[in-house]
């Protein structure tokens, strides 16, 4: 009787022994064929072939029901028409055990997108932080975060998280820790605290002296207490930091001149902005019609033609030469400037 138990024991463990190798050598003989197709999905995904892709996935997964990999794609790649499908694929992934962790935090960024695409911004956010607890030093996290402050008017965790950042990139993040400031000192502009909001803005061009917002916006509440010296000061070095958008506040500079009598340093105004821009066309037009006003037209005039000299001239400094030949042209000659504009804007001659 025991021998019977003993021999029918020792074919039990010969058929599991036999099951088992024949299960690994059958799951040897699948890996290469998942992996293939999962490898000619991701060259499909690259070239842009999207239904192709998403067909070689599910075959993939169908396969392979632990191929996270799979998953995650597919997840990623339906996002854009599906994004609740793609959060239940992603969370259906988190709870696989012994993951490694960059699939982990690729898990749960891939997440955080699909929340994000759905509206769900705070979701976005818990699976940003879930990032950093397992990777503290991961930049998509840090800066998604601080994105997130920032549009949630969290000023100061959003200082905090650019601190971080510097730490662990090494670069300088003074204009971005600046660029707070002035939100803060806006949100008490706004409410007409302008002693607050000056505080802000001082600290904000202490932190970044070449961050230009913090000037125009110190100029401004300048200008609110009438202290039109100081706001004038502000302005100019707006306009220096910044020739691209300088104009924005010429008229203000011109309207505070006025105001102090002291128009006449209009002119030298718009001479330094040419000394620090030489090709800034809102700085020449201005300067041109400061002369003009001024009785200087054959200046404003020689002004401009000096600007054009090996230049392609541009429609606006064309109409304000135009502006100025008025006066002592005759119809033809006007005429004429005219159709030169015209047939600059249009591309073609016109007859």
């Amino acid at each position: 009787m025991n021998l019977a138990l003993i021999i029918t024991f020792l074919c039990f463990c010969l058929c599991a022994l036999l099951l088992t190798i024949y299960y690994q050598k059958l799951k040897k003989n699948k890996s290469p064929q998942t992996n293939a197709i999962f490898t000619e999905a991701l060259n499909s995904m690259v070239r842009g072939e999207k239904s192709r892709t998403i067909s070689l996935l599910k075959q993939v997964v169908k396969k392979d029901s632990g191929h996270v990999q799979a998953y995650l794609q597919l997840g990623n790649i339906i996002r854009e028409e599906n994004p609740e499908q793609a959060v239940k694929i992603h969370q259906s992934l988190t709870v696989r055990p012994n993951l490694k962790i960059d699939l982990l935090v690729d898990i749960h960024k891939s997440l955080a997108i699909d929340y994000e695409t759905l509206g769900l911004n705070y979701k976005a956010k818990i699976e940003a932080e879930k990032i950093l607890s397992i990777e503290k030093r991961n930049l998509w996290a840090l800066a998604y975060l601080i994105k997130y402050s920032e549009n949630e008017k969290e000023w100061d965790i959003a200082a905090n998280l650019l601190k971080q950042l510097a730490r662990i990139t090494g670069k300088n993040n003074n204009d971005s820790l600046g660029k707070l400031e002035v939100y803060k000192g806006l949100e008490k502009f706004k409410d007409g605290h302008f002693d607050a909001c000056k505080i802000f803005f001082l600290k904000a061009i202490k932190l970044a002296p070449d961050y230009p917002e913090s000037y125009k916006y110190l100029g401004n509440v300048y200008a609110k207490t009438r202290d039109l010296v100081k706001a004038i000061d502000c302005w100019e070095s707006y306009a220096l930091i910044d020739s691209r958008n300088g104009y924005e506040i010429y008229s203000k500079i011109e309207s505070a001149l006025f105001d102090l009598g002291r128009y006449s340093e209009v002119e030298n105004f718009y001479k330094r902005v040419l000394e620090n821009d030489k090709e800034n066309i809102q700085a020449i037009i201005c300067l041109a019609n400061v002369l003009e006003e001024k009785g200087e037209r054959v200046e404003a005039i020689s002004l401009l033609d000096n600007f054009l000299i090996d230049k392609e001239s541009d429609v606006r400094t064309d109409l304000m030469k135009l502006k100025l030949l008025i006066p002592t042209s005759t119809p033809i000659e006007l005429m004429q400037q005219i159709d030169f504009i015209l047939e600059k804007t249009l591309g073609s001659k016109i007859d």
